[in-house]
């Protein structure tokens, strides 16, 4: 667990160690079976796991590589429709979310076990049965690594996630649990989770009024709750930005009194959470159909 997180030749080294990743996805399954999702070698599983996963799309072999984006540069070349930016239109980039990873291998063995969709189970399933706030918060973590990014596979796996492995339930909770660290990985998964435009509006009829729940009345006194406070921000901008029904949820969910009062806060140390917040507003403002019931 300490090696994992020596830093990328690490990583490196222990994801091309031969058993190695096999042995510890093993281990995890077996202890799901047998209903021991809380012992502290699973937790060390985990937690390997979670660092193994961190860059992952940056440090991939070029094998994998190639496979993975040769599917994303063909569409590149085939739609190059002019917008603002040249070639990579909001439409190109919209596609490209779409594109799908390799068909899955049935039976992965080492790296490539790391973004299959048997380990993404496993870690929902650790995330709704283990009582463990480290492997709750490494579970939480590992996704949060693997949905980093801007690559068909981060979008993959968030569609995985959200569509296939009904896993938003399990996250969902997670923004209630009392410790902060779980807490703001879960609001941190989320964030990634909602850049995927096609998931957007699942992820605001599951989760939109929760994450106004946990939103504070104003600008939260330490750091970290101050990151978590911004991250949820950010968060709810991006399910909001472009659907006028997903900011009526918010606006119904009592959540507009709340984003005002963080964005009024001018202290420097917490700036983080009053910039979020008034991006939020900014983009709220852009429905104009709801500016009546904002003015309310």
């Amino acid at each position: 667990r300490n090696m994992s997180s020596a830093g990328p030749e690490g990583r490196k080294k222990m994801r091309e160690c031969e058993g190695l990743i096999d042995s510890l996805v093993y281990y995890i399954q077996g202890a799901i079976a047998d209903h021991e999702p809380n012992d502290k070698a699973t937790e060390n599983c985990v937690c390997i796991l979670h660092n193994l996963s961190y860059q992952l799309e940056i440090e991939l072999p070029e094998s994998y590589a190639q496979s993975i984006y040769v599917q994303r540069r063909n569409i590149s070349n085939n739609d190059k429709t002019p917008g603002c930016f040249g070639t990579r239109s909001r439409k190109v980039k919209e596609k490209q979310q779409d594109t799908p990873l390799p068909e899955e291998k049935s039976n992965p063995k080492g790296v490539e076990s790391l973004w299959h969709s048997t380990l993404i189970r496993i870690y929902l399933s650790l995330i709704a049965k283990s009582t463990r706030n480290y492997t709750q918060e490494a579970s939480l973590g590992a996704l949060q690594n693997l949905t980093a990014g801007t690559g068909p596979m981060p979008f993959a796996v968030a569609r995985t996630v959200v569509q296939k492995a009904n896993g938003l339930p399990s996250i969902r909770a997670m923004l209630h649990v009392s410790h902060p660290a779980v807490k703001r990985t879960a609001v941190s998964l989320l964030r990634n989770l909602s850049r995927n435009t096609s998931l957007r509006n699942d992820i605001a009829r599951e989760v939109l009024p929760d994450l106004v729940s946990v939103l504070p009345e104003c600008v939260p006194g330490c750091e970290a709750a101050c990151e978590t406070t911004a991250s949820i921000c950010y968060t709810l901008f991006n399910l909001t930005q472009s659907s006028s029904h997903n900011a009526r949820l918010l606006l119904s969910a009592q959540g507009l009194p709340k984003v005002i009062a963080i964005s009024m806060n001018d202290s420097n140390m917490f700036s983080k959470a009053s910039r979020a917040a008034s991006v939020l507003l900014y983009s709220l403002w852009s429905h104009t159909d709801l500016h009546s019931a904002y003015k309310k």
